[in-house]
């Protein structure tokens, strides 16, 4: 299990140029990559983004940085291009002459203009380019991963903790059920035992136990309970896969709601109604994480 939010970050200088990777993510629905890339390597971030989702990363909102900075432009010539630079400086010293302006013409002045230069760089290697990136991408990648399966494992221990909580409540909801049945007949022999007994009627037995099927029928919840201990049974499979199961998860949790709506709609009890709300409760907490999780 993968969290949606983490942060990788790795630097190294790599011929020449120091590199820098910083990749961080939210939540989505979707996965969506955004790359903001020095100039230097902009050829190469449409690969970025398949290089990620080749790593296992398929869902969160991800904004990747990539920073290069030139330390040794070895093999990068700088030179005067006279063609430019002649009638350049011959339109200055005209301005200046033509309109006695005061001569502040310098180098620095001249070279401020970066038309007078031409710079000859070796022929670009993409497939080295990126295999100079990729030196510093990969590590950064795997750091960022490490960051979601770390906070992945202790979601996925927090929900785990809060499903068996679940069980346990459920569980207790399952006695209760029982005994409202037991209850129940109880309260009705002796309710009709009184009233017959007033106008010296013989007590049907057979009366009492349609009363108590019919009621029984009415607040059974047999089936609800049996389906949310299936769901429990597949939560924890869910949360064994070796693959994104945010989105499983969450539909798993909208089928624990229905079920556990269900019974507390049929149930009269107090004290389940009560249990019903804590198991709503720890649902809509677990909802909650799994929009963390891929």
């Amino acid at each position: 299990m993968k969290s949606m939010t983490a942060f990788g970050r790795a630097k190294e200088t790599v011929n020449g140029r120091d590199i820098t990777v910083e990749i961080r993510s939210v939540n989505s629905r979707y996965f969506d990559c955004t790359v903001k890339i020095s100039r230097v390597f902009s050829f190469l971030e449409e690969r970025i983004k398949p290089y990620l989702q080749a790593s296992g990363i398929s869902r969160g909102k991800v904004d990747i940085y990539i920073g290069v900075e030139v330390v040794d432009a070895d093999g990068v010539e700088i030179s005067l291009d006279p063609s430019y630079l002649n009638p350049y400086l011959r339109a200055l010293y005209e301005l200046r002459d033509k309109y006695e302006l005061k001569d502040d013409i310098s180098v620095m002045s001249v070279a401020s203009n970066k038309e007078i230069f031409t710079v000859k760089k070796p022929e670009e290697d993409m497939e080295q380019d990126w295999q100079d990136l990729l030196t510093v991408l990969a590590p950064a990648v795997e750091s960022f991963i490490d960051g979601r399966e770390r906070e992945g494992a202790n979601i996925e221990a927090d929900l785990k903790t809060k499903v068996e909580n679940i069980s346990n409540t459920v569980s207790k909801i399952e006695v209760l059920s029982a005994e409202d049945i037991n209850s129940y007949r109880s309260k009705l022999r002796e309710k009709l035992t009184q009233m017959l007994s007033d106008n010296k009627i013989t007590i049907d037995e057979n009366r009492i136990l349609t009363e108590c099927a019919i009621f029984a029928d009415r607040i059974a919840i047999d089936e609800e309970l049996v389906r949310l201990r299936s769901h429990f049974k597949a939560f924890s499979e869910i949360c064994g896969l070796k693959e994104p199961v945010g989105r499983k998860l969450d539909f798993l949790i909208q089928e624990m709601n229905r079920e556990i709506n269900t019974v507390g709609s049929k149930c009269s009890n107090s004290e389940i109604a009560h249990h019903v709300v804590d198991v709503k409760t720890e649902i809509e907490k677990i909802r909650e994480q799994i929009q963390n999780i891929e």
